[in-house]
């Protein structure tokens, strides 16, 4: 038969040839997932009522459906991360964005760190006062800028050149429960200086923050959030956004925005977000230590995360992490007696949990 007529009888029969066949779209894998985080520290049913539990838990669900939504759809790793941290700076029961907590001069001073385990580039910021989402600057200063970490009156002189940006004044970010820690705090503070002078110590400053062993926090946690991500093109991505620490003094930075330390994204190992004491976190170098172990010395995410969190506590510090590996693996360690988190990989019902 000729070339022609077979054709044409391929179309009336309902069959196109296939010259006329579209080419097939780029395969994707059916794995994909993201893992988040609200926090950890001493958070148990007795300092937690229900009814900020279940708000708690709307919150986290929250998140969690946008974000998942946005790798369901075949989009970015990178795009899941910020759709779901953006609702929790957005929430006022977090330790990020509106909610962040006040440092020694009353306002509100803002961390943020985003990676993209694809390329590695990164981008962060430090000491924001005035950006809604820190987490949608750290993007800009990753993708539009040569940069990966911009600070204080900088980062915001960067925000308003980069535009798109929404500034707000630093009482948007304030809440009267953190206006009473920050009192709490600086009381303690002045009752510290008191007991040294009376016992003839040394002088200088006594900084005195609320962390989560601190009993005058009613619920004694880390609030600082994060997500790590999976998307169906095989792409990590980490971010991490916080206020910081009760009470902290003029210009501290925690491991939030470093990279590294409280964030970290490669592809060939994991993506970790961290949340915790921040100082002993940047001496370990949490989140590139866990990577670092995969890499180098093969272990199982869930093993790598569990050592490295265990040298933090041998520090004496507190806290937990998130991670998640190309493989869908995911770990979600913590050394607290609860975090607030939440998972969802494909195929799976998702999951919320705040008490260990």
């Amino acid at each position: 038969m000729h070339l022609r007529a077979f054709a044409l009888g391929l179309v009336l029969a309902g069959v196109s040839p296939a010259a006329e066949t579209p080419p097939p779209s780029p395969a994707m894998s059916p794995i994909h997932g993201l893992v988040l985080h609200g926090g950890a520290g001493v958070i148990t049913r007795e300092n937690l009522t229900p009814e900020l539990e279940a708000q708690y838990r709307e919150d986290l669900g929250r998140a969690l459906a946008a974000g998942h939504a946005v790798l369901a759809g075949g989009g970015t790793a990178l795009d899941a991360v910020i759709a779901t941290i953006r609702i929790l700076e957005d929430s006022p029961r977090f330790n990020a964005g509106h909610g962040a907590v006040l440092n020694g001069e009353g306002r509100c001073e803002l961390d943020a760190s985003l990676m993209d385990g694809r390329t590695l580039a990164a981008g962060a910021v430090a000491g924001v006062t005035r950006v809604r989402n820190p987490i949608t600057l750290a993007r800009a200063v990753m993708e539009r800028s040569p940069h990966v970490l911009f600070a204080g009156a900088g980062a915001e002189r960067f925000a308003e050149q980069v535009g798109g940006i929404e500034l707000v004044p630093n009482e948007y970010f304030q809440t009267e429960r953190r206006r009473e820690e920050l009192l709490r705090a600086q009381k303690k503070e002045r009752e510290q200086a008191n007991r040294r002078a009376a016992l003839g110590g040394p002088g200088g400053p006594v900084f005195a923050t609320i962390d989560e062993n601190d009993s005058l926090d009613v619920e004694r946690k880390f609030g600082t959030v994060g997500c790590v991500a999976l998307d169906q093109h095989g792409n990590l991505a980490a971010g991490t956004s916080t206020g910081g620490m009760t009470n902290k003094k003029f210009g501290r930075v925690g491991d939030s925005p470093l990279i590294g330390a409280g964030t970290y994204a490669a592809n060939a190992t994991c993506a970790v977000s961290a949340t915790g004491h921040g100082e002993y976190f940047i001496r370990v170098g949490v989140a590139r230590d866990i990577a670092a172990q995969v890499e180098y010395l093969g272990r199982p995410l869930a093993e790598a995360a569990a050592n490295t969190l265990a040298k933090v506590k041998a520090l004496g510090g507190d806290g937990g992490v998130i991670a998640i590996d190309r493989s869908g693996n995911i770990a979600l360690p913590f050394n607290t007696p609860g975090m607030y988190r939440a998972h969802h990989l494909a195929g799976q019902t998702p999951e919320i949990a705040i008490f260990r």
